[in-house]
């Protein structure tokens, strides 16, 4: 992704920055991967506002992340990449070889039409799912769960990352972007790379 500088022309454009999204889908998400999201205008039970500053704004559709990449040794293809109002990170659009699609975070440099998969022993690429005890050491990982088959937990915003730092018995050493070291059992999985949109710190609204 690049950033758009804009000339200030108005007051709202100056010093504005945002991130392009001319190869981001246009259209609509998927409607069957999409559920509606509340919005409580922060009033409570008795219609009183409760937290400031909470209401209006855009309604926004939840798109339903797949966190578990559970469907191993099934390959899939990345028909799209969205962007999502509910997160940093874009997603991107799966579509298995069973004809299931789903959304999973977009990890960074990745294509439509790239292949990915999920399960044991398989290749050290972007976007690629497995065990940790799969992944070599010094590798950027992203989506990492906290226990097997509990969905990811670390790593999830736009342009974070871990790295494993090296094993201890059964557990992994898992060094994350802010420095913290985490110890994580080996058969819980993560995700190759690094998540998508790492422009989304650069950006300015204006005035």
């Amino acid at each position: 992704m690049s950033l758009k500088i804009f000339k200030s022309y108005t007051k709202s454009t100056r010093g504005t920055v945002l991130t392009d999204r001319k190869n981001l889908w246009k259209g609509k998400p998927l409607k069957s991967l999409t559920v509606g999201k509340h919005s409580t205008g922060g009033r409570n039970n008795l219609g009183r506002i409760t937290s400031r500053s909470r209401g209006a704004g855009h309604k926004h559709k939840y798109r339903e992340i797949d966190f578990y990449r559970k469907k191993d040794d099934l390959k899939a293809i990345v028909e799209r990449i969205d962007y999502d109002p509910n997160r940093s990170a874009h997603v991107a659009l799966l579509k298995y070889e069973d004809g299931i699609k789903s959304y999973i975070l977009a990890p960074n440099n990745i294509n439509v039409g790239d292949e990915i998969v999920s399960g044991r022993n398989k290749e050290i690429k972007i976007g690629n799912c497995m065990q940790l005890s799969d992944i070599p050491a010094g590798t950027d990982i992203h989506n990492v769960e906290l226990s097997p088959n509990g969905g990811a937990k670390l790593a999830r915003s736009a342009g974070s990352s871990a790295q494993i730092s090296g094993t201890d018995d059964n557990y992994c050493i898992i060094k994350l972007s802010s420095g913290e070291m985490r110890k994580v059992i080996n058969t819980a999985r993560a995700t190759i790379g690094s998540v998508s949109n790492p422009d989304h710190q650069n950006i300015k609204i204006g005035k």
